[in-house]
């Protein structure tokens, strides 16, 4: 179905740039009228599929990456500093944000928010159970069964399909968007989008 579907915004919380797309995601949604779905999945499982490497992993390009986020930063004048841990493989941040999205959607978004700037902003490790746990207990959720649901062997075996699964619909990168079945990749994307959905497509 066209015209009213979601639009699914697919990411990993190491991403610098899914960091700025999560920032203006929702204004993006509200201006064309479509509700977001949030998609977090693990990257890695796209670069060993496409056998490339990330770019705060590469030479050359992990030092242009860099200059890019501080300049976009700079231009969207948000808060950016790049945890020294960083990439981090978000794996218990992904976990938890489903088990939360199953409960409330709304709350999983405003986790995945604080995440990503708790990430960017302050160095937390999305990795790390217990940082990832401590930041959703101080939004008032129940740390205590989201750290044992984020244990659990089927909360870890539903990640893994999900990023196979965004692997199978061709999605190789962070931030990635699917409109109408129309993919889109890149935080630069969004204005394109727009105007996509605006014209009906071209």
């Amino acid at each position: 179905m066209t015209g009213d579907s979601p639009i699914e915004f697919w990411f990993d919380f190491a991403s610098g740039y899914a960091y700025f797309a999560a920032l203006e995601i929702d204004a993006f949604g509200q201006r064309v009228g479509r509700r977001i779905k949030w998609c977090p999945y693990t990257l890695g499982t796209a670069f060993k599929a496409t056998g490339s490497r990330g770019l705060s992993s590469t030479p050359l390009k992990r030092d242009y990456a860099q200059k890019d986020w501080q300049r976009i930063a700079r231009l969207r004048g948000v808060p950016f500093r790049l945890p020294e841990h960083h990439p981090s493989v978000a794996l218990a941040a992904i976990r938890v944000f489903y088990l939360i999205d199953d409960i409330d959607p709304t709350v999983a978004k405003t986790f995945a928010l604080a995440v990503f700037e708790a990430y960017f902003t302050h160095g937390i490790d999305s990795g790390n159970l217990d940082h990832v746990i401590a930041l959703a207990a101080s939004l008032g959720l129940d740390g205590t069964n989201l750290a044992a649901g984020a244990g659990s062997e089927a909360v870890k075996e539903r990640v893994k399909l999900i990023s196979q699964r965004a692997v199978a619909l061709g999605i190789f990168g962070s931030p990635f968007f699917i409109v109408d079945g129309e993919p889109f990749w890149g935080w630069d994307r969004i204005p394109m989008m727009e105007e996509w959905i605006e014209r009906g497509g071209w």
